[in-house]
């Protein structure tokens, strides 16, 4: 008999990161119903919005759509209330609050992790700072609340996955809680190596903790040519501090993108991500990567053969890596730089999810959720 199966997913406004992985589970799982807190259909794929989708009490008050995060206090309520009697498996897709649904006891809930909520834990004195006075005094007590209910709710999860080593470092720390590592999907069949030219590349989203601003500080110094594109609130103070070889392009489509990755330089990355698709991305286009060696990229980007890594985050640490680079160029090749990106293809997210989903399900059924569970008590 066919498995009855629920995808949860914090809120469905953009076709980011944590969206193309919901979009690999719909095309593993066709017959998968979603529940979310709230939907902008026009800015959701096809693959998705195929699916039978069911919204909290969120959706319907006002401005959900573009105000969503509004109302995160609301939505440890609003998860609590969606009925997932009789699926058989649910699969939360978690970076906001989606693990905290409410399962039956002989359902399976898997929790695919990009991070725990980053605005409860690891950056939450950042969003405090930049915050205005109302929030920052409010943010206390109520970040306070949903610590504790986040806390809780990892009990709810059968088994956790992460999307790379550094958030399953997270989970054990955060959770006391194992996690298996299946890294993110990314189309790397799209991209192709090509020429490449005279300039370096940022492509990110714009805002202050990707760290864009010391890229542009840096080739402003060095006087080496870099376009940066991407949206975000740091766009206009970026292009006021671009000096002339500096160009800030916005955002571009996705045909131009890729011909920019395939004829760069090498990709700049100097923030810290959880994993990180951009560098896979530049790399499936045979391009080499500068990164902060933190978080993801040191899954997915090999120093020396792939990229550079490099630990000092300062302005003065991405110029060293970039003289490293140039030093030492003629050992990036492209076409086994693309063939290393190819083990992060879609296909191969599926296949690992799959067998993964096979496994616990065994294990579930044979010793019960509360046997089956992981636990790290002692995490490294």
């Amino acid at each position: 008999m066919r498995m009855k199966i629920a995808l949860v997913h914090y809120w469905l406004t953009t076709m980011r990161g944590g969206e193309k992985v919901l979009e690999e589970l719909c095309r593993l799982y066709p017959q998968a119903d979603i529940f979310t807190h709230v939907i902008d259909p026009a800015r959701i794929s096809p693959v998705i919005t195929s699916h039978r989708i069911t919204t909290s009490f969120i959706a319907r008050l006002p401005r959900a759509r573009r105000h969503y995060q509004k109302y995160l206090p609301l939505m440890p309520m609003a998860l609590e209330q969606l009925d997932l009697r009789g699926y058989d498996l649910v699969i939360s897709s978690e970076s906001g609050p989606a693990k905290g649904v409410v399962t039956g006891e002989n359902t399976l809930h898997l929790c695919y992790c990009h991070t725990p909520m980053r605005y409860l834990w690891s950056m939450y004195q950042d969003y405090r700072d930049s915050a205005g006075l109302f929030t920052r005094y409010a943010m206390g007590p109520v970040f306070h609340r949903l610590r504790l209910w986040d806390l809780a709710t990892a009990s709810r999860v059968d088994h956790f996955i992460a999307n790379s080593t550094a958030v399953r470092h997270r989970i054990a720390k955060i959770y006391r809680r194992d996690a298996d590592v299946i890294h993110p999907p990314v189309a790397v069949e799209t991209f192709a190596p090509g020429i490449p030219q005279d300039f370096y590349l940022c492509c990110s989203q714009l805002v202050p903790y990707k760290r864009i601003d010391v890229a542009v500080t840096v080739f402003n110094r060095l006087g080496k040519k870099l376009l940066v594109v991407g949206e975000g609130e740091e766009l206009q103070r970026l292009r006021k501090m671009a000096g002339p070889t500096v160009q800030i392009l916005g955002a571009q489509s996705q045909e131009k993108l890729r011909q920019l990755y395939s004829t760069c330089r090498a990709l700049i990355f100097p923030g810290e991500e959880d994993f990180g698709i951009v560098p896979v991305e530049a790399m499936a286009a045979g391009r080499p990567v500068i990164a902060y060696g933190r978080g993801g990229v040191r899954d997915t980007v090999i120093d020396g053969t792939t990229g550079i890594l490099y630990d000092d985050v300062s302005i003065d640490g991405l110029i060293a890596a970039i003289d490293q680079f140039e030093a030492h160029i003629d050992r990036f090749d492209s076409t086994a730089i693309a063939a290393h990106a190819g083990k992060f293809s879609g296909m191969r997210f599926r296949s690992e999810i799959e067998n993964l989903v096979s496994q616990k399900m065994i294990e579930f059924r044979e010793a019960g959720p509360l046997l089956s569970r992981d636990t790290k008590p002692n995490p490294d």
